[in-house]
């Protein structure tokens, strides 16, 4: 049986509603199960039960600060072992975004995963066309970012839980091998053009003076979304390759649609 962590999460239920559509025998994990889902607490080691589990689609628990990160996945890794999982499949973080605030979480991850005793498969995903589309900011007529002209080969998380579904159902075909599974790339002005609206380019520590003035947002967050708008706007995320479609079997779906939407999604006004 294959489980997938963070099943309610948006990469893991898509990553779910994948393996359903495949007909594989799958189920998912999270602090709050619903429809038979297994209760997976990663910050309750003892808790954690993969009796039965042959392949584990591990989803990447980077809400909180890195060693918190880190310890919850060494927890779930002990315990895949322990309960005879034979595969490990992680979903990591672009190798062009190790400059990212994040990346240290993730890459400590995969060495953890390499090391593990068992088998294993490393996503290195992209990041989202729908985040990118999501971090425009809609102000007067038209929206404002601190990418300035740089481009993202941003990815639809549709395609990465595709592309995580189709290794799982499979993951002897895929033993020991790390994909860099990036998109096509697409800039802010792109998504603006699509939209029918200018963008501006705001200065870096302007973003930063506004996110810190954002309170729903964790202490560790802010660092984050500014490490990726400078590493767009420096060009470090802009690169791409063959591995997204070589595991789809198909040409990756267009980015650029994807991140429209999700900036029509939160302009004002827009329909909920």
């Amino acid at each position: 049986m294959i489980l997938v962590t963070g099943a309610n999460g948006s990469l893991g239920s898509a990553t779910l509603a994948a393996l359903h559509a495949r007909g594989a025998s799958a189920t998912g994990g999270s602090r709050t199960p619903k429809d038979g889902m297994r209760r997976l607490d990663f910050d309750d080691p003892g808790g954690i039960d993969l009796a039965g589990v042959s392949t584990l689609v591990l989803v990447s628990a980077g809400y909180a600060e890195d060693d918190q990160v880190v310890q919850r996945h060494a927890a779930v890794l002990d315990a895949a072992a322990r309960d005879g999982v034979r595969h490990v499949i992680y979903t990591s973080l672009t190798g062009a975004g190790d400059h990212l605030a994040f990346a240290p979480a993730h890459r400590a991850t995969e060495r953890l995963v390499r090391a593990c005793g068992m088998q294993w498969t490393i996503l290195r995903n992209g990041l989202y066309a729908e985040l990118f589309g999501g971090l425009l900011m809609w102000t007067g007529d038209g929206v404002e970012s601190a990418f300035g002209d740089g481009a993202l080969a941003a990815v639809a998380r549709a395609d990465l839980a595709e592309a995580a579904a189709i290794i799982a159902e499979h993951p002897a075909r895929h033993g020991g091998r790390t994909y860099e599974l990036t998109g096509t790339p697409i800039t802010a002005a792109q998504v603006a053009g699509r939209l029918g609206v200018p963008h501006r380019t705001i200065g870096v520590g302007e973003y930063r003076h506004r996110l810190l003035n954002v309170p729903e947002l964790l202490p560790f967050q802010p660092p984050m979304l500014i490490s990726i708008a400078t590493g767009v706007r420096h060009g470090f995320l802009d690169g791409t390759g063959p591995d997204l479609a070589d595991v789809l079997g198909r040409p990756a779906s267009d980015p650029l649609a994807t991140a429209v939407a999700a900036a029509s999604a939160v302009r004002p006004g827009a329909a909920g």
